[in-house]
């Protein structure tokens, strides 16, 4: 049985690579690379673009976004992705969500990995320092499938009736 390898690329002597917290972790542990040097983007929706920010470290007010730059590029084996979680602890704690709740990385992108990171508290500011823990990730196998147009609205497969609440509590 031959195991699977998804390769990461260090843009960086000192970044961290992904690693598997526990050996029952389903999910890799991504860490940020930030340094002033580098610097991060964040949103600017005066402008509808990006900014380039160079601070000691990435701090995100509420309802900020911002690209945290990773310092790693993927090799995601052909027939795969990368599906990019957020971290429960810091999504509980702090508010730190996904701009779009979970990224896909598609075999054939071969950039700098970014983790489109958003502050959803109300009144805390959130802190990035270089080697924090900001997402995790997974590799999925790729389901290949047809999509068909049909005529007809599809037949009811069961007794449900309706969706958003209709099954109950």
């Amino acid at each position: 049985m031959t195991t699977l390898s998804l390769k990461a690329h260090k843009l960086y002597p000192d970044v961290k690579l992904p690693v598997f917290s526990t050996k029952g972790s389903a999910c890799f542990d991504i860490h940020a690379y930030y340094t002033p040097e580098i610097g991060c983007r964040f949103w600017n929706d005066n402008r509808k673009d990006f900014i380039e920010r160079h601070d000691k470290n990435i701090t995100i007010h509420p309802f900020q976004r911002v690209l945290v730059p990773t310092g790693i590029i993927l090799d995601i084996p052909p027939g795969h992705s990368v599906r990019i979680h957020p971290r429960s602890g810091t999504a509980i704690k702090q508010g730190m969500s996904f701009i779009n709740c979970e990224g896909v990385i598609d075999s054939d992108y071969v950039e700098p990995l970014f983790i489109p990171v958003v502050n959803l508290s109300d009144v805390q500011s959130i802190v990035i320092n270089n080697g924090d823990r900001i997402a995790q990730g997974e590799l999925v196998r790729d389901l290949h499938y047809n999509i068909e147009e049909i005529k007809s609205p599809p037949k009811q497969k069961t007794s449900r009736d309706g969706g958003f609440g209709s099954t109950g509590k």
